[in-house]
């Protein structure tokens, strides 16, 4: 089967023809056709006319074919034959090169006329919808006569495609000669027509040929509208669009009919009055009656896809009327019922920036209910679902503090969620919650180490580790804060020294792994209890040994450790480090004291012994080994400054990220709001009229290749213009002979995702011109792309072809991505989920961290993420996360992670993650050619 698509043009002008589907590997030969078409068999001629019709499609003339079918065809009364027909005739070329109708044309005259009359109505239906592809008046003149009868015709689908025929013949430029008074003849089968779709056509032909007479018709039946059939109801709304555009005053008699429409049975009506509303109407009841209307059809359909347009529509007018659409806050809200993420992802997206004062409470309520509701486990994408409410109710709790008491502790309860992400959206909001209302840190605390050993996620026991340190500040916090590590840490130590044979091998492996040296004076806890002064330099050994699993109840934080995740051991060591020295500042009991940090030193110490044995695949990493030592040392001797720097400056440093996270947050909204507003003295640009010679001459010798070399037969060079979503090479290409070239064709290939459109047809190039060749080459995603071919020519002397080999043209991958912006939660869940990353070193001549920066992002165009204040001081480190998004949509992310070297120099590693492959290659091959600080 085969497909047309047709499109009426000017009367000198083709129709715009489509095929979808036609393998031409082995066209038909004319004369076989021609034998199918004079042969009885109607199967034959069926298959014998689609080759005629794909042939002539895909270029070819067959002249021979016309008188063929004029005999053996057209009498066939066979309705698969006389629509192919009917194809057939509406492609063939009907005029000459002058724009005069061919003399043979006159034959299918009498044919169609015939078929105007057929006793049969599908025959006459199939020709007057031909008649409306027509453009020839000379055709059409004598058939005028049959077309008008069919008006009246007992059967509507005649009736409906003889009004579509007078429509398209009266729109014909002589039209309105051939047909006088068709806007009568319509006008008055519009009053009597019964079939709604007949009505419709006639309706639109008032509309299109007539539309004063189609006002008036619309405006005497004003109380018969709402009884109208849905097909005509949508043209009636069309026409008021119309009116209203050019004549802007005559809107209040119309917005009545809109309103009455408002309540028809067909959705698609209603749908179409809400927009109509909005583009002419501000008017705050027209608005409130449009965005119900909207709420009502988010409620009433099924369809998904509706849904998501209906919530575009919806958030366009929050944009606009957000006054008005603040009081459906709640009837938006009931979208959430809908199973599809990416409905609820969008309607928490409108509903986030309707939050009022007012209405805060009943949508957090129902953000709460959802919440539990995730819990029964019926739908399959519930956690990724939790997480969104759970982001939604920390960005109102971040906006009104007020309502942070009634979620947070309900929220918590999935700090053990197996969805990590979902946990860690929740610690993250207990955190700045805790900071943000301080009347919360008691019971936050006081639940948080109830829950505690509920964790399960490394990086959610990190984070609450984290805040047990800094806001547990009275005695009894500290102590029970201190109790539930060592209880989630279980009995120490952590593997057994059972085996002596496995311990001796070890130990003789490694003789030095085995001792830790601590420089102290405290009291020792014996066995039984006492105490014993340890000397000042006690060594601690540990062999090498099985693993100790624990009991059941020593939870989390021992079977994290025991996987080797000795970052989760660091955080714990500074957590109880912290514990320690404030548990010196609230415990007037000295020995109190110093057994807690006994124990802590020896938990410590286990962790590191535990790191450097064998019993786990890999050994503890440097930078967690000197934070754990840097804890033990901290403990044995404490400094104010010391001191100062671990209980106070880091809280502080949250503060300040808090703050500046809440000022980034402003600017943003500020940018998205702002509507730039021109003076009324500034000039105004008149873009046509606008001189743009020398910038636009500067832009194009920038993208200007040379394609050949100079001493080339044939020169070649060629513009560039790079689109989003097809690149276009304008070659120019100069023939430097004294001879003229025969069959010159430009040959081009591509790698990549670039796909090469059409290929370049041959020309005859006269000795010294020159001509323009155009080549257009599709782009699919985003990576660099290379385009390479040759210039092939043939000259009278010369019996071979000569080739002239063309440089490489290479797409570069910054004129697909542009900066863009996401949250940290954002770009660390598509780090972790991306699959493709590509690892640079870092070699550059450039000395100064923040300039190397600057220069990578200057160089791939990408925008640093991380805040300004982050990147402060002078540490000799930097790391900065980048980020871009690509005209296909796709993300890429960069990390820069450098390190000044004792010469001076940088040293590190720039990592890129994305979905696909090309992206990370690319920019991996830009950043390789760009970071030595080149151009």
């Amino acid at each position: 089967m085969f497909f047309l698509i047709l499109e009426n043009k000017q009367e000198m002008e083709k129709s715009c023809t489509l095929l979808i589907h036609f393998d031409k590997g082995t066209p038909a030969i004319a004369n076989e056709i021609k034998e199918a078409l004079e042969g009885n068999d109607v199967s034959a001629k069926v298959d014998a006319m689609k080759k005629a019709i794909m042939l002539l499609l895909n270029g070819e003339t067959l002249p021979q074919l016309f008188i063929t079918i004029v005999r053996y065809v057209l009498p066939s009364e066979d309705h698969t034959v006389q629509k192919l027909l009917l194809l057939y005739l509406e492609i063939i070329e009907k005029t000459d090169a002058k724009g005069r109708v061919l003399p043979e044309m006159i034959l299918i005259c009498q044919n169609l006329r015939n078929n105007l009359q057929h006793p049969n109505e599908y025959i006459r239906g199939v020709t007057l919808r031909f008649l409306c592809r027509l453009n020839e008046t000379e055709i059409i003149e004598p058939l005028i006569p049959s077309v008008l009868q069919n008006l009246e015709h007992r059967h509507p689908f005649i009736r409906r495609n003889a009004i579509l025929a007078v429509m398209s013949i009266y729109k014909l430029p002589q039209g309105d000669q051939l047909l006088v008074d068709a806007p009568d003849m319509i006008e008055k089968v519009l009053s009597t027509e019964q079939d709604p779709s007949a009505k419709r056509n006639a309706f639109l032909m008032l509309f299109t040929c007539a539309q004063e007479r189609a006002t008036n018709y619309l405006l005497t039946h004003v109380d018969r509208v709402s009884e109208w059939g849905e097909l005509l109801q949508m043209v009636v709304l069309e026409l008021i669009r119309k009116v209203c555009r050019t004549n802007r005053g005559e809107k209040a008699k119309y917005i009545k009919i809109i309103i009455a429409l408002l309540n028809s049975p067909s959705t698609a009506v209603i749908y179409e009055c809400a927009g109509t509303l909005v583009s002419l109407s501000s008017a705050p009841s027209a608005i409130k009656a449009a965005a119900n209307t909207y709420c009502q059809l988010l409620l009433s359909q099924s369809d998904n896809n509706v849904k998501l347009i209906v919530l575009d529509r919806l958030n366009e007018l929050k944009s606009s009327h957000r006054d008005v659409t603040v009081d459906l806050i709640m009837d938006v809200l009931r979208a959430l019922s809908s199973p599809n993420l990416d409905i609820q992802r969008k309607t928490l997206d409108i509903v986030l920036e309707l939050i009022t004062p007012r209405n805060i409470n009943e949508v957090v309520l129902l953000l709460k209910k959802e919440v539990v509701k995730t819990q029964t486990g019926e739908l399959e994408k519930n956690g990724e679902y939790r997480q969104m409410l759970i982001q939604a109710i920390h960005s109102c709790a971040i906006k009104f503090p007020e309502v942070a008491s009634t979620v947070v502790h309900l929220l918590m309860d999935f700090l053990g969620d197996s969805n990590v992400a979902s946990a860690i959206d929740v610690v993250v909001f207990v955190r700045e919650i805790i900071e943000t209302n301080p009347k919360l840190r008691v019971s936050i605390i006081t639940r948080l180490l109830d829950t505690f050993y509920q964790i399960r996620a490394a990086r959610v026991c990190s984070c609450a580790l984290w805040i047990i340190g800094e806001y547990c500040l009275s005695l009894s916090e500290v102590e029970s804060a201190i109790a539930t590590i060592k209880q989630c840490l279980g009995d120490l130590p952590f593997y057994s020294a059972s085996e002596e044979g496995e311990a001796t091998d070890a130990s003789k492996k490694t003789p030095q792994a085995s001792s830790i040296t601590i420089s102290s004076r405290r009291p020792a806890v014996l066995a039984d209890g006492t105490y014993a002064t340890q000397s000042a330099a006690s060594e601690t050994a540990f062999s090498p040994p099985t693993i100790v699993q624990g009991s059941l109840a020593s939870g989390n934080l021992r079977s994290l450790l025991l996987t080797g995740d000795f970052f989760l051991g660091a955080v714990v060591a500074c957590t109880l480090t912290k514990l320690v020295l404030r548990l010196e500042e609230v415990q007037p009991s000295k020995v109190e004291v110093n057994k807690a940090t006994t124990q802590t030193l020896l938990i410590l110490v286990s962790m590191l012994q535990l790191g450097q044995s064998h019993v786990l695949p890999h050994p503890i990493d440097n930078d967690s080994y000197d934070r754990i030592v840097l804890c033990m040392r901290l403990l044995c001797n404490t400094g104010d400054e010391i001191r100062k720097i671990w209980l106070q400056s880091c809280r502080q440093s949250f503060v300040k990220m808090l703050s500046e996270k809440q000022l980034r947050e402003t600017e943003e909204l500020k940018a998205k709001a702002q509507v730039s507003h021109a003076q009324p003295d500034d000039l105004i640009d008149f873009y046509h009229l606008k001189s743009r010679k020398d910038a636009d001459d500067a832009n194009k010798l920038n993208r200007i290749l040379q394609l050949t070399g100079f001493s080339d037969p044939v020169y070649a060079e060629a513009y560039v213009t790079v689109h989003h979503y097809d690149i276009v090479l304008d070659v120019t290409v100069i023939n430097r002979t004294k001879e003229t070239l025969q069959n010159l064709c430009l040959e081009l290939a591509t790698m990549g995702d670039l796909k090469l459109v059409e290929r370049p047809q041959n020309y005859t190039l006269a000795p010294e011109s020159s001509k323009q060749i155009k080549a257009n080459i599709k782009v699919s995603s985003t990576e660099t792309g290379v385009i390479f071919g040759n210039i092939v020519y043939e000259t009278s002397n010369v019996l071979e072809r000569t080739v002239v080999v063309l440089n490489d043209i290479h797409i570069d991958i910054m004129d697909y991505i542009s900066p863009a912006v996401c949250s940290d939660t954002a770009f660390r869940t598509m780090w972790a989920e991306f699959e493709w990353e590509n690892k640079v070193a870092v070699n550059t001549v450039i000395k100064d961290e923040k300039e190397f920066l600057n220069h990578i992002i200057k160089s791939i165009n990408m925008k640093c993420l991380t805040a300004p204040s982050a990147l402060d001081g002078e540490c000799g480190f930097l790391a900065a996360n980048l980020y871009a998004k690509s005209v296909f949509g796709e993300d890429a992310l960069v990390n820069l992670s450098i390190e000044k070297q004792a010469d001076g120099k940088l040293s590190g590693y720039i990592r890129i993650r994305s979905k696909t492959q090309g992206i990370a290659l690319s920019l991996g091959d830009k950043i390789t050619l760009k970071q030595k600080g080149g151009s």
